[in-house]
């Protein structure tokens, strides 16, 4: 069993929302710091905290968009519609492009102190894991805090390769920890090229890390109550995950 409650995590004079996931037994458990899909904190975000949680992990799933206001900020009722999926990301793009690396690296430095001073947290480092846009964001946050922060698993990212100054990819050097990437094959926000140009990136700075395609998998492929769903990518990105999570913190 889990316990699930919401929380407000102070970040930058104001707060974000979050949901808190912990195991019903005694601590201290290692933390997971989850980064949301665009669509933010919802039900089915819920059920996968309480499914890391139930591994032994204190899950904070902030509101990434918590300046906008508090979840939920669209309605997401009629995700399983191909149509309204399309309509709700061009809502949502603007507040995508509003998480800066600047933004990125202030507030997961607070969601990190909100998890260290907590009693039920195991003492050093956490694994963050981040989905759609949260991986992409998962990926800045190791970046910039690597001390802090011991792996990072990021499922169906997209951009995180770009042609921009302060693209993702061109900050790895500094990662210490272990990385993980699940991409869509049918992704054209992280095409095939995009995707060799990340692992030679990643190679030429000697970073630990595994870097998978999923056939026939498209963006958003772990999300259930969406359209792009796909039972099977979902799974194994399941297995993905807590491979992971048990080398990390259990050796």
């Amino acid at each position: 069993m889990a316990r699930t409650t919401t929380v407000d995590v102070p970040v930058g004079g104001g707060v974000a929302d979050a949901i808190l996931v912990r195991p019903d037994d005694d601590g201290p458990f290692p933390a997971v710091l989850f980064f949301m899909d665009a669509f933010g904190l919802r039900p089915r975000l819920v059920e996968m905290a309480e499914r890391i949680a139930s591994r032994g992990h204190v899950v904070l799933v902030p509101n990434l968009f918590h300046r906008a206001g508090r979840a939920p900020l669209f309605d997401l009722s009629r995700l399983a519609d191909p149509q309204e999926r399309g309509r709700a990301f061009a809502r949502i793009m603007p507040l995508i492009a509003a998480l800066t690396p600047e933004v990125v690296a202030g507030d997961a430095a607070a969601y990190l102190d909100f998890l260290a001073a907590r009693d039920d947290v195991a003492p050093g480092p956490v694994v963050v894991t981040g989905y759609c846009m949260g991986g992409t964001n998962a990926l800045r946050a190791i970046e910039a805090h690597p001390g802090r922060i011991a792996a990072m698993a990021s499922f169906h990212a997209g951009r995180v390769v770009t042609d921009a100054p302060d693209s993702p990819h061109r900050g790895v050097g500094s990662v210490t920890g272990e990385l993980y990437f699940a991409h869509a094959d049918q992704d054209q926000s992280m095409t095939p090229e995009q995707i060799a140009t990340l692992e030679a990136a990643l190679d030429a700075a000697g970073v630990r890390y595994r870097s998978e395609r999923y056939t026939g998998a498209t963006h958003g492929f772990t999300m259930a109550d969406t359209a792009a769903y796909d039972e099977r990518a979902a799974e194994r990105h399941w297995v993905a995950l807590f491979d992971l999570l048990d080398r990390t913190f259990r050796g």
